[in-house]
């Protein structure tokens, strides 16, 4: 009698998208490839902010801060109809509102980045103690987990898009895989594996990583990205329906190299 063979098929896991987010709480700019280096975080991802207006900024005595202290998603829902750019090379910066109107100014120039932070919260429906600063991060970022470490303020985030798809089935809606704001998405995972990843290594493309920590999800998920309303609260659902409202995972860069949409990640 002829032995069956039964082989086991493992899809393969890939990077899907890449994402930088060069001012806190702002846009998402897409990247075709991205170099890393060890201990340090995806250039130029939150190296601005815009303060709240509540606290005075000093580079050469800042400390982490929480992100309650600057203009963010979770408080202003209307930063998601705001469209930035920047262009690194010539230290240019662009904002566009939903009426298209545009403001470009040059990094350098401080009475444009004033301009800048007068713009942006010029269309938020909120009142501050005095007017919010726009802010350069001179050797560290503007992350939300930065009050933890040094190094988790240079940590990488990635989604898994199968749990996105999974969640958004399970509750009948349809979820913008933005709203979670992070810098990689993978696809080719089953829904959640992303979860038990933690402590362990992975590779992507040249690069090895640690997966060091699950993202706790806040009001600014809650937040469309294409409608700028906030229409659900996310975290909420995710506790009544789950127990917990993590989803995604931080990894920290352990070898540096180059990293691109469509590289395979592989679990060491």
């Amino acid at each position: 009698m002829r032995r069956i063979r039964h082989i086991r098929v493992f899809a393969m896991i890939t990077l899907r998208q890449l994402y930088r987010y060069p001012i806190k709480g702002l846009s998402a700019e897409p990247m075709d490839q991205v170099a890393l280096r060890a201990g340090e975080g995806l250039p130029l991802d939150r190296v601005y902010a815009i303060t709240n207006g509540g606290w005075d900024y000093d580079p050469a005595t800042y400390q982490p801060r929480p992100k309650t202290d600057f203009i963010a998603l979770m408080s202003h829902a209307a930063l998601a109809a705001l469209t930035t750019h920047l262009d690194d090379e010539a230290r240019r910066l662009t904002v566009r509102d939903a009426s298209g109107e545009c403001l470009e100014v040059d990094l350098d120039d401080a009475g444009g980045c004033a301009d800048f932070a007068r713009f942006v919260y010029g269309r938020l429906d909120a009142r501050f103690e005095a007017p919010p600063a726009f802010v350069a991060g001179e050797g560290f970022r503007f992350t939300d987990v930065s009050v933890l470490s040094h190094g988790m303020m240079n940590a990488v985030s990635l989604i898994n898009l199968a749990t996105v798809r999974h969640m958004g089935e399970e509750w009948g809606v349809e979820l913008d895989p933005l709203r979670f704001r992070a810098n990689l998405y993978i696809d080719g995972a089953a829904p959640w594996e992303e979860a038990g990843w933690l402590d362990r290594e992975l590779s992507i493309g040249e690069v090895r990583f640690k997966v060091v920590m699950r993202t706790p999800r806040c009001a600014a998920t809650s937040v469309n990205p294409q409608t700028a309303l906030r229409d659900m609260n996310l975290p909420a659902t995710m506790m009544e329906r789950y127990g917990h409202r993590d989803l995604g995972v931080y990894l920290q860069v352990v070898r540096g190299g180059s990293i691109a949409p469509g590289a395979e990640l592989v679990i060491a």
